[in-house]
């Protein structure tokens, strides 16, 4: 069966924008006539990462930051934005060094991930990163960031317990399990 055309926007406009998230109002007509208003948050800034980090231990290298959206610590793993023109591979080093003062000397990508697609333009991508070593950059972020080594031997205790719940970290360690696994 053939896919039915994209559906046309008849008009759209911004309905609010901050210094991170812009609204949009998007006016659409599908194939079959029908007329629908949606919102999203189009895609804005630069691509984000999301980064599964092992040391010689075989431990990944966890964090616990702030969570403004819960208001709380959130235990989570490595991640940021590339900033303008910067490899992918470029900026998942760049943040490992700046939120866990390590570097990595082999970096590669897994997957890009949508977050919310019926809502949302943004995505993340999954990197995976090996061959640690001491290099600390300074970073963005209000306060010293705790990091926490986790055993690659128990990550499922890590996946199913109730400390651990982002759901992009916790697709990120699924989609890069077989590489943990391998050592």
């Amino acid at each position: 069966m053939k896919e039915p055309p994209l559906p046309e926007i008849t008009s759209r406009r911004m309905l609010a924008s901050s210094r991170l998230f812009s609204i949009e109002e998007l006016n659409l007509r599908f194939s079959n006539g029908v007329e629908r208003v949606y919102e999203r948050l189009p895609v804005r800034g630069h691509p984000g990462i999301i980064v599964v980090a092992v040391n010689d231990r075989r431990e990944v290298m966890l964090i616990r930051e702030y969570a403004a959206g819960f208001h709380e610590r959130q235990l989570s793993l490595p991640k940021g934005g590339a900033q303008f023109g910067e490899p992918l591979e470029l900026a998942a080093d760049r943040e490992l060094k700046e939120e866990i003062g390590f570097g990595a000397r082999e970096v590669r990508f897994v997957k890009r991930l949508n977050l919310a697609p019926g809502h949302m333009g943004f995505t993340i991508n999954v990197m995976f990163a090996r061959d640690l070593y001491p290099m600390r950059l300074p970073g963005d972020e209000p306060e010293p960031i705790e990091v926490v080594p986790w055993p690659v031997d128990a990550l499922d205790d890590l996946i199913h317990g109730g400390e651990f719940n982002e759901a992009r970290a916790i697709a990120a360690l699924t989609l890069t399990r077989k590489f943990l696994e391998q050592g």
